[in-house]
């Protein structure tokens, strides 16, 4: 054997060392993608119900909310027809209302002013 030979030896032994050493990290980190992968798919596996349930939980939202509108728009228009309800009793007591009470004011004022002589009367 020549130097060569031997050079070739010791570099074919050192890069068989080589690989030796870098195989070991290299089939951790095989390892460490397989754990990956079967976490993303328990992960897939779990949010596919999880997904179902908030489209579920979704459309009942919905069907409340559209229920709540309908009440909703109920309640506006009784608060419109108790207005209107209002403003016509007001309309139609209240201005016959205050005429009597005028009335009632005027003629108390008038039969006090019969009874008290008035302050000019005493002043003659």
């Amino acid at each position: 054997m020549s130097g060569g030979d031997i050079a070739g030896l010791i570099a074919a032994g050192v890069f068989a060392i080589l690989v030796a050493l870098l195989a070991v990290p290299i089939l951790k980190l095989g390892k460490v993608f397989e754990e990956i992968r079967i976490t993303i798919k328990q992960i897939g596996d779990g949010t596919t119900p999880l997904i179902e349930e908030v489209t579920a939980t979704v459309a009942t939202t919905n069907t409340q909310l559209g229920k709540v509108d309908s009440i909703s728009n109920n309640v506006s228009d009784a608060t419109a027809n108790i207005s209107a309800l209002s403003a016509l009793v007001a309309a139609t007591i209240g201005s016959p209302l205050i005429k009597v009470a005028a009335f009632s004011y005027g003629v108390r004022q008038a039969f006090s002013g019969r009874s008290k002589p008035s302050r000019a009367r005493r002043a003659r």
